[in-house]
This record gives structure tokens, sequence and C-alpha cells, in this order.
């Protein structure tokens, strides 16, 4: 199986469609988000194309791809709105391999959750990457709308074999083997 997991859409309609384009064009078959879909915060700029209710269209028509993560940005009225639920935190197998999937508001690589797993994944800092911390696997996909940090656009592949970070134009960035 082929998961392609993003974060921080943040209400940017160009950006999670070239998400979608990309997730399809290297074959995902579930699409995994990491909450922050509509709204752009208080924090954060507008992003370029923002346009939330385009986005919820977006998605909407994704439904049955999705597996989707509540973020810190999320509102009950967003949850009205989505056609699929958004959970706090979830548990995928994939693999043989159990990943703990939440936004990073909570649970991070400084805040690890309790409990055995093989992957952590979180995005709500806009920056991607994937390292090692105490035996698992800790990405981030990073933000599709605004990274930050000198970081680019970017999300994740996921296979039974491998974890890969692309930037949004398609470009590998860097892998991990699992």
């Amino acid at each position: 199986m082929r998961i392609a997991v993003a974060s921080d859409i943040h209400g940017s309609l160009p950006c999670a469609y070239a998400f979608f384009e990309r997730a399809k064009a290297l074959g995902a078959e579930k699409i995994l988000l990491l909450g922050d879909l509509y709204y752009h915060g208080v924090r954060n700029p507008l992003p370029e194309g923002y346009n939330p209710s385009e986005v919820v269209a977006l998605l909407n028509d994704h439904r049955e791809e999705l597996i989707v993560v509540r973020g810190n940005c999320d509102s009950d009225v967003d949850c009205c709105v989505s056609k699929f639920d958004l959970v706090e935190s979830a548990v995928l197998s994939l693999g043989g391999k159990g990943a703990f999937l939440t936004h990073g508001d909570r649970y991070d690589i400084d805040h690890l959750p309790a409990g055995k797993y093989d992957l952590l994944l979180y995005g709500h800092f806009h920056t991607g990457f994937i390292r090692e911390k105490e035996g698992m696997i800790v990405a981030n996909p990073g933000s599709l709308s605004l990274p930050k940090g000198g970081t680019v656009r970017s999300f994740l592949l996921l296979t039974e074999e491998e974890i890969a970070l692309y930037s949004l134009e398609g470009e590998k960035l860097e892998s991990r083997m699992l």
C-alpha cells in the first residue's frame, strides 16, 4: 500500500490540488492528512490561493481515500462541513509496523506518545523531515502551503518498505527504509 501524507494545507487550493496530483502520480492509494485543513490561523499569513470553501469541496470529493487527524486550527464548524471524520489521533498498521498519527500540537519528536510504535507521524511545525529517536522513525510531512524554517512545501510517501519526503514539485528530498 502507498499512502501520501500531508499536513497544514491552511486553505490553499492550489497547494491542495498540487498535492493530490503528486499523490496520484506516485500511486498513492490512501491520503493521510495530519490537520490544519482550512483555516490559516492567527500566527500565519494568508497562504497563496486561500480558498477554504473550495478546499472543503476538494477534500469531500476524495473522502473515500482519506484518513484525517484534527489539527489545532480545525474547528467544530470544519468538522461539520467535512464529509469525513476528523479524529484526535490514530494508529495505523502497515506491513506489520505500527504508526501513531497526530497533528503535533501534543506529541512530537520531543514529546513521544506512550506505547510501542515504529513510526510517529505529525505535522504542526511546517518543517518536513525524517529522523530516528529511541528506535522510532519520526517524520513530519512539512506544510503544503506555509513552510517554515527554510524548508520547502512538502509531503511524505509511506510504503511498507520506505518513508520518503517529497517537495510539492515532486523532488525526492530524503528517505529511510522501514
